[in-house]
């Protein structure tokens, strides 16, 4: 038997918590808790003395696997790739099955987030497309068509 229970949450570090969080608010998520975290807890886990983080946990509406947005204080984040794109190492994106993915992803351009590609079509049973957000956060959204 397996000693994993379930799949929790992704954590995504971010310079722009309010930025990151209205990003996953238009795709959907609902927040569930903010807060700052620091001292000998955060310490021993990320292995950064003396750090304080401001945290947010988001979930899809109903429960199931959360993103944790993690905003650093202390000390100041450090910038990764402004645009990786998805050969570049690391995790690539986080994807999510939603309904109405054209007009999810018009709604998403309109409010001034990036389509990385295009919406493509998958053997006539998927829609799938990337979309940048916030810190070059690439989310895929999938829809089952067949």
């Amino acid at each position: 038997m397996s000693p994993i229970k379930q799949f929790d949450h992704v954590g995504i570090t971010v310079s722009d918590l309010d930025s990151a969080t209205a990003f996953f608010v238009a795709l959907g998520l609902e927040v569930e808790g903010r807060t700052f975290v620091e001292g000998e807890f955060l310490d021993v886990v990320s292995g950064i003395p003396d750090s304080r983080v401001e945290v947010v946990m988001m979930r899809p509406p109903g429960g199931g696997t959360g993103v944790e947005l993690a905003a650093y204080v202390r000390p100041p984040h450090t910038t990764g790739s402004p645009a990786p794109m998805a050969n570049e190492l690391g995790l690539r994106n986080v994807c999510f099955e939603v309904t109405g993915l054209r007009s999810r992803v018009d709604a998403l351009t309109a409010d001034g987030y990036d389509l990385v590609g295009g919406v493509g079509e998958h053997e006539g049973a998927w829609l799938m497309a990337y979309v940048r957000g916030p810190d070059g956060i690439v989310v895929a959204l999938a829809e089952q068509i067949g």
